[in-house]
């Protein structure tokens, strides 16, 4: 099952973690540049962590050069906590 999740990517923090929310979107801190698509692979990298999930499970669906991400995630359900982030289909 797919699920979308909206999210608000920080580069260039001082870490990689989950901040809360932002404008309605998870505010993910991530600490790879903007550039050459780094923060990009790393938030993917720091999701599969996270969800206990294999990078093939994420994919960035809009937002490529942009903070505001809309990501897919292949799962058979969604963990509660980000429930609230969602996007309807």
């Amino acid at each position: 099952m797919s699920f979308l999740l909206s999210i608000y990517v920080q580069p260039n923090s001082s870490k990689n973690e989950i901040v809360g929310e932002y404008n309605g979107m998870l505010k993910i801190k991530i600490k790879a540049p903007a550039d050459s698509g780094k923060a990009n692979k790393e938030l993917v990298s720091f999701l599969a962590k996270y969800l206990n999930l294999k990078k093939n499970q994420i994919t960035i669906i809009k937002g490529h050069i942009s903070r505001q991400k809309i990501v897919s995630l292949e799962v058979e359900e969604i963990p509660v906590d980000l429930e609230s982030f969602l996007i309807s289909s």
